[in-house]
């Protein structure tokens, strides 16, 4: 009886999950639709292809046992630096970004591709090393590296805004995993510190710092991106002009339908849209806490681990999104997950879904034995 009972309760919460994401998918299709309306390239379906193929990803994913991944972690840990380097070497730039490797007509942005092949390397190793990694601090190093180093190519792009939501994880995971605090503080410090250096090193960096400090003071240059988000916001006030009514899609703000897309929704569906879409986040954020809590009690050492870390990667994703469309952050170019355009973000971000119902399939199969 008591199985039973918690066979369904595992059943409930896959549906519980999937329910957030279908709605959260669904209601950036329609974004996307609106804020993408007087283009002339057809975005929406380019999103609505990219949803389909996360789908299957998610399913295929699903259907995948952990233990696949936890043997096989250091084959991802290649497939990362392999396109990380290829897309440095072979790259292509658009915008100033050499950002996207284009193989067979497909277009792959390895910072997105990175959160979950390093991801699943950092568990892996994590969860190899679990019975010793307390004693041994050295066993630590060797991922740090190779995250510092997937980190370089990254800024070399330029995409700090990945890398900075790559380390933060991943300090998150190694924290979980038992560093001591002592090293944990002084990797925190270290980040910190190369973070200072790569912004005032960098004048566009320092303009985008100069830009959020006081957006109004350039509002016709680097402060325009910011300033237009802003007007959507105050246009929207409580309750919005209406899906498809909004005006500073139409060419006024940058990236409307991709980081910006949260002002767009500010802008026809009022505060109280947004702070609909950030309930349904955190009820979803603290779902997938929960689950690799859970995943710990049960000694499911790496299921919990991956779980963790892409609850991090969530997290921590919207919140500078939200940060960034809010004038709370500096502007950095990071999508809303399933909410903004974006293949890669898309079909990553339902891939991490899918890891996340397999560790819930993993617990039902360990409550049954």
């Amino acid at each position: 009886m008591t199985n039973a009972i918690f066979r369904i309760g595992l059943k409930f919460e896959v549906l519980y999950l999937l329910g957030f994401v279908l709605l959260l998918t669904g209601f950036g299709a329609v974004m996307v639709l609106s804020a993408t309306a007087a283009f002339e390239t057809n975005y929406i379906v380019r999103h609505l292809f990219s949803l389909a193929l996360g789908f299957i990803g998610l399913g295929l994913v699903w259907l995948t046992p952990l233990s696949f991944l936890r043997i096989n972690y250091r084959l991802f840990f290649f497939v990362a630096i392999l396109l990380a380097v290829a897309t440095l070497t072979f790259g292509v730039e658009v915008n100033g970004a050499q950002r996207w490797l284009r193989l067979g007509g497909f277009s792959f942005q390895i910072s997105e591709w990175g959160k979950i092949l390093l991801g699943i390397y950092l568990c892996g190793h994590l969860a190899q090393h679990q019975e010793k990694i307390n004693d041994d601090p050295k066993l630590f190093l060797v991922p740090i590296l190779i995250l510092s180093f997937f980190s370089a190519t990254l800024v070399l792009q330029p995409d700090l805004g990945s890398a900075v939501v790559l380390i933060l994880s991943a300090l998150c995971l190694v924290f979980v995993a038992g560093m001591k605090l002592r090293y944990f503080f002084m990797l925190v410090m270290l980040f910190l510190l190369v973070l200072f250096f790569l912004i005032v090193l960098s004048s566009y960096r320092l303009e985008r710092i100069t830009g959020f400090l006081d957006p109004w003071e350039d509002r016709l240059d680097s402060g325009w991106q910011l300033t237009q988000a802003l007007i959507a916001f105050g246009r929207g006030e409580w309750f919005g002009e209406g899906i498809g009514s909004g005006v500073q899609k139409l060419f006024y703000l940058p990236e409307a339908h991709n980081d910006f897309i949260l002002a767009v929704v500010a802008e026809e569906l009022g505060i109280i849209g947004c702070w609909s879409i950030l309930i349904i986040f955190g009820l979803f954020v603290g779902k997938i806490f929960g689950i690799a809590s859970r995943c710990f009690d049960q000694e499911l050492n790496f299921a919990g681990l991956i779980t963790y870390f892409i609850s991090c990667l969530f997290a921590l994703q919207i919140l500078i999104n939200v940060g960034v469309a809010t004038g709370v952050m500096p502007t950095k170019g990071l999508t809303l997950p399933f909410i903004s355009y974006g293949g890669n973000s898309i079909v990553v971000s339902l891939l991490l879904v899918g890891i996340v119902l397999r560790s819930l399939k993993e617990l039902e199969a360990h409550g049954r034995n």
